[in-house]
């Protein structure tokens, strides 16, 4: 009878803890995805609704076409996953200034740290990707959308504007930011301009300790002048933390948000 008590007991507590099991794992891969993805509806929302009725000063000119920036010789730093890659020699991407780009690196005083200022879009992360950009990239908020890393550039300003996601879980951002290659585009826009980065790197994998990946000017990115320069990063492996995924980009062109969307997003 003992014997038999144990075991019911052993068996109702495996399947206790099974149960359990199931619903957190539910949690994390589709709950937290739901919420994440209406968190940052919400956001992108606000930002469209702020923008519609708030006052905006554009941030570039234009014609009614997309303002240069450098030449885009967007494969010349195409290295492998783990290596730093190598532009050619005398290239130096973003060096140059976009019409409309900003001219400073210190983050403006309307960044306001857990506010959205901008939504981002990558065309090879499929036609409906659009995420909002925060400020800030504390855990609560990378809840919600991409955080701005503090203390970087500003869009479209000289230096280095990073962003970081999430790889998996919280709407799964950045699931697909190993599968950019040089020469895709990058587009955000903060409601008066658009600007459209040119990634310039496969992605280059690093230890989590390496915050020189956000450097003006990081070292591994292959620049090798001040510029105009975009950085994500996120998690590697796809369900771990144990290093990091980075890409660079620089500032291809501008254009003005009342001139509508850039070539990029135009297919």
């Amino acid at each position: 009878m003992g014997l038999r008590l144990v075991v019911r007991t052993l068996s109702e507590l495996c399947l206790t803890v099974g149960t359990l099991t199931v619903l957190f794992v539910v949690y994390v891969l589709y709950w937290t995805g739901v919420r994440a993805d209406s968190a940052m509806e919400g956001e992108i929302g606000r930002l469209q609704d702020q923008w519609a009725t708030g006052p905006v000063t554009p941030g570039g000119t234009g014609t009614g076409t997309d303002a240069p920036g450098p030449p885009a010789d967007a494969t010349a730093a195409a290295g492998s996953a783990g290596n730093g890659p190598a532009p050619r020699a005398g290239r130096t991407p973003g060096a140059t200034t976009p019409p409309g780009a900003r001219s400073s690196a210190p983050p403006p005083a309307d960044y306001r740290s857990g506010a959205p200022f901008a939504v981002m879009y990558v065309p090879r992360f499929g036609e409906g990707w659009a995420k909002p950009v925060l400020q800030g990239t504390g855990t609560e908020l990378l809840k919600k959308g991409l955080g701005h890393y503090a203390r970087t550039a500003e869009l479209g300003g000289t230096g280095n504007f990073a962003v970081a996601g999430h790889r998996r879980t919280y709407g799964d951002p950045f699931k697909d930011l190993d599968e950019l290659r040089p020469g895709d585009a990058v587009v955000l826009t903060d409601g008066t301009t658009w600007f459209t980065y040119r990634v310039d790197t496969r992605p280059y994998r690093t230890l989590p300790g390496d915050t020189g990946v956000i450097d003006p000017v990081p070292a591994a990115s292959g620049y090798r002048e001040p510029g105009r320069y975009l950085t994500l990063t996120t998690c590697d492996p796809e369900w771990g933390h144990s290093h990091r995924l980075i890409v660079w980009a620089h500032l291809e062109t501008t254009r003005p948000a009342a001139e509508g969307k850039p070539k990029a997003l135009l297919g």
